[in-house]
């Protein structure tokens, strides 16, 4: 009886351990709209593609390939690479997002522990536009929007961040989306002049087991953990709140495995709402 117990267990584990890999190397691309109020009607239906966290992950040609066009921006939101990661990987991936549509990327703190020299040429040669704590207005038909690209620390911690750009001249009533790798970013921050936020990191958990959930983090990510969130613009202003966008990511860190947490990348459209 014991050694049947022993290979119903083992075969369990094998088969829990490969539905973990079948969901770390899964390609969902999910569609979401966003309401904005402040976006200006002539923006409706303005379309993103984000992805964040590829690590060491191959991006999928079949899958973005039919996107050429069709969006009108592409915000790569961080860990784009790893340490001891290929950097063709990493040209091959920046190459393909960059043919998508307009790309804009910023630094994660993976990226900082690889060559990170080399990454930002990788960037520059493949028409990646990298954002390092800077304002760039993306210019449509419609009219404009403002993006903020904030930078990784690469010293003094996850919450030794710059300050925010300033915003030039003629793009302070412009609807405003700020691209972020660590939501953590927001926790030292009494104010947020922004419409949109878009953030990663957090890989939604990664491995989230039952009950447990993720009380193996600091309670910032128990609370702000994957999926969208309102949050207050400042004390005591009445402006209509913050829209904050985790992802979970499309790569994985240390280990290929997730639970309760798939790879994901995202089209957003935004949409003007009263």
């Amino acid at each position: 009886m014991l050694p049947i117990i022993l290979i119903v267990l083992v075969l369990a584990v094998a088969g829990c351990l490969l539905a973990m890999v079948i969901s770390a190397f899964g390609k969902r691309m999910i569609p979401l709209d966003i309401p904005l109020e402040h976006l200006p009607e002539s923006l409706s239906g303005f379309r993103i593609l984000l992805i964040t966290d590829i690590h060491a992950r191959r991006l999928p040609g079949k899958l973005l390939e039919p996107l050429r066009g069709r969006v009108d921006a592409v915000l790569l939101g961080g860990d784009l690479t790893q340490g001891g990661n290929p950097p063709e990987r990493l040209r091959d991936n920046m190459r393909l997002a960059a043919s998508i549509g307009p790309a804009y990327a910023v630094h994660g703190n993976h990226d900082g522990k690889a060559d990170l020299a080399v990454v930002d040429a990788i960037l520059r040669e493949s028409g990646v536009r990298l954002l390092l704590d800077e304002n760039v207005v993306l210019r449509h038909p419609g009219g404009e929007l403002l993006l903020t690209g904030v930078d990784f620390p690469r010293t003094g911690g996850k919450r030794a961040y710059a300050p925010l750009p300033v915003r030039e001249a003629g793009t302070e009533d412009l609807c405003r989306i700020i691209l972020v790798h660590d939501p953590l970013w927001l926790e030292k921050r009494e104010e947020l002049p922004a419409d949109l936020i878009l953030a990663g990191h957090t890989h939604g958990g990664q491995v989230v087991p039952p009950l447990l959930e993720r009380r193996h983090v600091e309670a910032f990510y128990r609370e702000y953990s994957a999926g969208m969130y309102l949050l207050p613009r400042g004390t005591g202003r009445s402006e209509p709140p913050v829209r904050l966008f985790i992802s979970r990511g499309f790569g994985t860190a240390h280990l290929p495995l997730r639970f309760r947490s798939p790879a994901e990348m995202h089209v957003l459209t935004l949409r003007r709402t009263r």
